[in-house]
């Protein structure tokens, strides 16, 4: 994605379920953010949303231009992360998003669920362009636990309930958790190849070079503390 294939990361050896890093698209400098599926599925938790909102703070301080990589299926569960407060540290990486007027440009590679999705810059927390991979899942949760809640007493009473969940998790793919529904609906900007990123990104940035937000007069944003 980034030129030369040169990634340096920050705090790698904390949070690894969120890779945060600089790395330079077409000689300019760029802040990545990406979930890393391969720890605890890539889900958020509580240090992995304070990694993540400190190195968007970070990067908006000194006007270097984000980019986010999605693949999260939600906020780790667990009384643990209940008791630490989750929601109030998880509301910090939402707030460093919406608050950062640098240019943000967002690709959505996979899974893309619920309210971790929206804390990943999405197109609701005001990011500037919104890239998704035809392999992105867009819905409030996997189809399969979707289904399960929806469908549940159908399923029992089937004479096949394996085969009745199989197509209603079909269905469900079809109807919500595609990115071209996303896109109709303005979620997405566009649908691309993976092949396409880099020129996509580069010609993101390019068209955003001197973006000027208008912030509201005040004294100072209320972080959620």
């Amino acid at each position: 994605m980034v030129d030369g294939g040169d990634f340096l990361e920050v705090h790698a050896g904390f949070a690894k379920n969120i890779v945060v890093g600089f790395a330079r698209l077409d000689g300019q400098p760029v802040g990545i953010v990406a979930n890393q599926p391969m720890v605890l599925a890539g889900s958020l938790d509580i240090t992995a949303s304070i990694k993540g909102a400190r190195f968007v703070r970070f990067c908006d301080a000194f006007n270097i231009p984000l980019i986010t990589f999605v693949d999260v299926p939600g906020f780790l569960p667990g009384t643990a992360q209940e008791h630490g407060g989750i929601i109030v540290h998880g509301s910090k990486l939402l707030y460093a998003f919406c608050e950062a007027t640098v240019p943000r440009i967002t690709v959505i590679t996979r899974k893309a669920y619920g309210g971790a999705y929206d804390v990943m810059s999405s197109k609701h927390g005001g990011a500037d362009i919104n890239y998704a991979w035809p392999t992105a899942e867009l819905a409030v949760m996997g189809p399969e636990g979707a289904v399960e809640v929806i469908f549940r007493k159908e399923i029992q009473d089937a004479k096949d309930p394996e085969k009745v969940l199989a197509q209603k998790v079909q269905d469900y793919r079809e109807k919500f958790a595609n990115p071209y529904i996303a896109a109709e609906r303005g979620f997405i900007d566009e649908v691309i190849e993976a092949a396409e990123t880099r020129p996509k990104l580069i010609k993101a940035l390019r068209l955003l070079r001197n973006k000027r937000s208008t912030m509201p007069p005040k004294k100072h944003s209320n972080i959620p503390l």
